[in-house]
């Protein structure tokens, strides 16, 4: 169901401030089941569950930790990402990121429930770009 951005949400998903879960990207199509939003469920062992704003300085950072986001994969029908892309991160790396001083900015309504098994709600409140 589309939100008042257009966005999809999943149905009964909820975000990290404990309301209905908003669409994260469609444009590149992003999250574990490629529908725009940061949903999860048990299939999805990376908890690919954090909706954040990429920058170059955490491609970077993800290139090399092993995961380079910046180069499409046309096979699997990857654009690549560049920085200003909305993208549903991995709870973990996200984690892994904020360690190292590369974390990007993250989008709370957009960001599943789920990934505060991973990150602390105030971690993540700290790069919100859409806390008023």
């Amino acid at each position: 169901m589309p939100d008042a951005s257009g966005m999809r949400r999943m149905r009964d998903s909820r975000n990290v401030l404990g309301g209905p879960l908003q669409g994260c990207s469609d444009r590149p199509a992003t999250g574990f089941f490629r529908d725009g939003c940061c949903n999860t469920g048990d299939e999805d062992v990376g908890s690919h569950t954090v909706c954040a704003l990429m920058t170059a300085e955490f491609l970077a950072f993800s290139a090399r930790a092993g995961n380079d986001l910046s180069t499409p994969v046309p096979e699997y029908g990857f654009p690549g990402l560049k920085p200003g892309d909305r993208w549903c991160l991995c709870a973990p790396r996200w984690q892994e990121a904020l360690g190292a001083g590369a974390a990007p900015r993250v989008v709370l309504a957009a960001t599943h429930e789920g990934a505060l098994d991973y990150c602390s709600l105030a971690d993540l409140k700290k790069y919100a770009v859409d806390l008023v």
